[in-house]
């Protein structure tokens, strides 16, 4: 059963996303971001083009003709038909497709609580295992 991470009270998702992304791989080699949309795709894509300083993620877009080589994806298509480690979630509404990954990490910023709550409730009520870290008190 899938595993799922909240991680709360977020100033930054991309930030943390690309922090996630990283630690991902490198863990579990293969890692799905979803987006909300082309816009969020986007700003990913360039983010994790710079960040770590010292690395390169190699990502790509779900429909890309790389995908297949490519160990992480970042897109905001509601499908997936790849490897299923690594989940990242920026959407707002749980994925179709999360049930098929060992572990999601849900990423709430304070604005997105509201709508975080909702999906909390959803993963609870269908039995799956819930853990939250407070990124605030992280500094």
């Amino acid at each position: 059963m899938t595993s799922i991470d909240f991680y709360t009270h977020v100033a930054d998702r991309l930030a943390v996303a690309g922090k996630l992304v990283a630690k991902a791989l490198a863990q579990h080699g293969h890692v799905r971001v979803l987006t909300p949309d082309s816009a969020t795709t986007d700003a990913l894509d360039r983010l994790l083009w710079l960040q770590p300083a010292t690395g390169f993620l190699p990502h790509c877009r779900v429909a890309s003709p790389l995908a297949s080589q490519t160990p992480v994806w970042i897109d905001h298509a509601l499908e997936h038909q790849g490897p299923a480690a690594v989940l990242i979630n920026l959407h707002e509404s749980p994925p179709p497709f999360f049930s098929r990954f060992e572990r999601l990490a849900e990423i709430v910023s304070v604005e997105g609580a509201a709508a975080a709550r909702e999906r909390f409730r959803f993963y609870r009520e269908r039995g799956y295992e819930l853990r939250t870290h407070n990124m605030a008190e992280r500094g």
